[in-house]
């Protein structure tokens, strides 16, 4: 298998976010706090609406590591929420290599807007066991 430093994931587009795409998503969570779903909390926080939960973009970037390997060969999975991603954003999850060594891969990831903001970056380590890469 011929991983490299360098190697870039191909890129994962999501939908815009809605507020069915956010309903769905507290109820298969069990996340329900008021910021995602009423306008008039997220208002009299401070935001002008409603805006998706974190753990959303962290799962998008769990499927475009699922894309490329089983989820049993992710050995390690960190993020860190930099910025909220509004309704309406297409978020695009992206991953790079930075990494190979010992048979696994370390990945630089992140969620990033169509105005460059970055809602999440993480890390992660995968597996490259014979036919897991494909990237």
């Amino acid at each position: 298998m011929n991983v490299q430093h360098g190697d870039c994931l191909a890129p994962l587009r999501l939908p815009p976010i809605d507020r069915l795409r956010l309903a769905l998503y507290a109820g298969a969570s069990g996340d329900h706090h008021p910021l995602h779903l009423d306008i008039d909390v997220a208002r009299a926080a401070g935001h002008d609406d409603v805006f998706a939960h974190g753990m959303l973009s962290m799962a998008y970037l769990g499927r475009l590591l699922t894309r490329l390997v089983p989820q049993e060969r992710i050995r390690s999975y960190e993020v860190r929420f930099t910025a909220i991603t509004p309704l309406h954003a297409e978020p695009v999850c992206t991953g790079t290599v930075t990494a190979v060594e010992g048979g696994t891969a370390r990945l630089e990831l992140a969620v990033t807007l169509a105005d460059g903001t970055v809602t999440l970056r993480g890390t992660a380590v995968i597996d490259l066991e014979e036919g897991a890469w494909t990237g």
